[in-house]
C-alpha cells in the first residue's frame, strides 16, 4: 500500500489549495478514504471522509462549508479542495484508507500572511 499526498504549500489567509492523494497497492475503488491533519504539538485529527462511491461524505465541523472532499476512482486519487483557509488550518495533511493501517508522508499546509 502506498499513499502519496501532494499539493500543500504556503498560502495567505483566505486563499485556497487543492490537495491530492494518489493511492496504490490496494483496490482503491472498494475503500472509503479520509483526510486527517496534525498541527504542531497537537494530535492528529479527522478532517473529511468519502465512501467508495463518493455518495456519502462527512466533514469535521471546523472545515464544513470551506473544504470539499472528492475522489476519482479511475485515477486512484482522492482530493481535498480547501477554500477560505485560516491560520488554524496550518498542519500536515494525511490521507488514509478506511480499515487500512497505512499512512503517507503527508503534505504541509501553512496559512500565514
Amino acid at each position: 500500500v502506498q499513499l502519496v499526498e501532494s499539493g500543500g504549500g504556503l498560502v495567505q489567509p483566505g486563499g485556497s489549495l487543492r490537495l491530492s492523494c494518489a493511492a496504490s497497492g490496494f483496490t482503491f475503488s472498494a475503500f472509503g478514504m479520509r483526510w486527517f491533519r496534525q498541527a504542531p504539538g497537537k494530535e492528529r485529527e479527522f478532517v473529511a471522509a468519502i465512501n467508495w462511491s463518493g455518495g456519502n461524505i462527512d466533514y469535521a465541523n471546523s472545515v464544513k462549508g470551506r473544504f470539499t472532499i472528492s475522489r476519482d476512482n479511475a485515477k486512484n486519487t482522492v482530493y481535498l479542495q480547501m477554500n477560505s483557509l485560516e491560520p488554524e488550518d496550518t498542519a500536515v495533511y494525511y490521507c488514509k484508507g478506511d480499515g487500512l493501517s497505512y499512512w503517507g508522508q503527508g503534505t504541509q499546509v501553512t496559512v500565514s500572511s
